[in-house]
C-alpha cells in the first residue's frame, strides 16, 4: 500500500455553485484521508476569494467559458483550450496528481482532458438538473459521471450533492454579528454569490412591510448598489459565513441554483426560490421537486415583485400551519453523505486497496 497522501485535483470554478461542491468533497478527502488537496482556478471566477479563504491550495489557469451559440468567443475556443490544457497538465504534474474531481464550469474541460492524456483517473459531478457542456465532455472523455439528480442528460449515478458541514457553534453570536434580535424571525435574502436585480427590487419595495414583523438579512450582491440600512434590514454585499446565517434564519428567500437549493434544505429551512430565467431552465428544475413535496415555494423571476414577496413571506413563515408543514416535508426529502460517498468513491479508484 503507498504510503504518501493521496493528491486529488479539484476542479470547479466561476461560481460558488462549481465551487462549494467540489470543496465539500476535497474537505472529506482531506479530513478522512488525509488527501492532499489542489484546486484548479482563474481569476474570472470566486475562487480566488473562496478557495483560499477555506485553506485549500489554489492553481491559476485560464479560464474556457464554452459558448453556447455561434459567436467570435466560439471560434477563440481551441486556442484557449489548448492553452488550458497545457497548464494543467504541468498542475496535475507538479502535485503529482492521483485523480481529478470536476464539477463543471470555466476549469471542468481543460481538468478532463489533461486528466485524460495523462492516464490518470476523473470523476465528473453535474449538480444542476440538466448537465453541462463541460461535464458532458468530461464523461465522453472516460470520466466517471455522477449526477445529483436524476434525467439531467448526462450519464451517471444519482449520488446527491455535496454539502460542506454547517456547523455553527453560537447562534447568538451569528445573530450578533449582523445586529439582529434574538427573538424576531429571521428572513435570509441572497442572489447567489453575484446577486440578483429582481430580488434586490423586490426587497426595496417590500421591506416597510416586511420590518414590521420580521427581520431581514439581505446579500445583495458586490456588484449592485447597496442598499440603505433600517431597522430589522441589514444589507450586505455577500455572507461569508453562510453556515450561521442559515442557523439563524427562519425561511429563506433566493435563487435556485444547485448548491443553494441544497445548502438550504440540508439547514433544513422553507425556502422562497425565484429561479434564473436564463439558461436552459436548470434552476426551476432544481427546486421543483421540493415544491412538489411540500417542503418550498417557486415563484417565477417575472411575477416576482414586493407584494408577491410580502404575500408568500405571510403564507410561509407568517401561517404556522403552512411553515411547520413545509419543514416536515423538508426533513422527509433530507439528503446524505454525498461528500463522504463521493470521496470513498474517489479513493478507491485512484488508489485500489488503499
Amino acid at each position: 500500500m503507498d504510503s504518501q497522501p493521496i493528491s486529488v485535483v479539484i476542479a470547479g470554478g466561476g461560481t460558488a455553485g462549481h465551487i462549494e461542491p467540489a470543496l465539500a468533497v476535497g474537505e472529506v478527502l482531506a479530513r478522512d484521508y488525509g488527501a492532499r488537496i489542489t484546486a484548479l482556478g482563474t481569476l474570472k471566477g470566486l475562487e480566488s476569494d473562496i478557495i483560499p479563504a477555506r485553506g485549500v491550495d489554489l492553481e491559476l489557469i485560464q479560464p474556457v467559458p464554452i459558448p453556447r451559440k455561434p459567436s467570435v468567443e466560439l471560434l477563440k475556443l481551441p486556442f484557449r483550450l489548448v492553452t488550458a490544457v497545457k497548464q494543467t497538465r504541468a498542475v496535475l504534474k507538479k502535485v503529482g496528481a492521483d485523480a481529478v474531481f470536476g464539477t463543471g464550469g470555466y476549469v471542468a474541460a481543460p481538468a478532463y482532458l489533461a486528466a485524460k492524456t495523462l492516464g490518470i483517473p476523473f470523476f465528473v459531478l453535474e449538480t444542476n438538473a440538466l448537465a453541462g457542456l463541460a461535464n458532458k465532455l468530461g464523461v465522453r472523455l472516460g470520466g466517471i459521471g455522477m449526477n445529483a439528480h436524476s434525467d439531467s442528460g448526462m450519464p451517471g449515478e444519482v449520488v446527491g450533492i455535496p454539502v460542506r458541514e454547517l456547523k455553527v457553534a453560537d447562534e447568538a453570536a451569528a445573530r450578533q454579528r449582523w445586529g439582529l434580535e434574538p427573538d424576531r424571525p429571521v428572513i435570509l435574502v441572497t442572489g447567489g454569490s453575484q446577486g440578483a436585480a429582481s430580488i434586490n427590487a423586490a426587497v426595496e419595495e417590500a421591506i416597510e412591510e416586511l420590518t414590521t414583523r420580521y427581520q431581514v438579512l439581505h446579500a445583495y450582491g458586490k456588484k449592485n448598489q447597496a442598499p440603505k440600512a433600517r431597522p430589522g434590514y441589514v444589507p450586505v454585499p455577500y455572507i461569508e459565513d453562510m453556515a450561521g446565517a442559515l442557523a439563524i434564519a427562519d425561511l429563506a428567500v433566493c435563487r435556485s441554483g444547485a448548491m443553494t437549493v441544497a445548502e438550504v434544505s440540508a439547514a433544513g429551512l422553507p425556502a422562497i426560490y425565484v429561479p434564473l430565467p436564463h439558461g436552459n431552465g436548470e434552476q426551476a428544475l432544481n427546486s421543483s421537486q421540493l415544491v412538489a413535496d411540500g417542503a418550498a415555494v417557486q415563484v417565477r423571476d417575472e411575477d416576482f415583485c414586493g407584494p408577491v414577496l410580502v404575500q408568500q413571506v405571510e403564507a410561509t413563515l407568517g401561517t404556522p400551519i403552512n411553515y411547520d408543514a413545509m419543514r416536515t416535508a423538508l426533513a422527509a426529502s433530507a439528503q446524505g453523505s454525498a461528500a463522504e460517498n463521493i470521496a470513498r468513491r474517489i479513493v478507491t479508484r485512484a488508489r485500489p486497496g488503499k
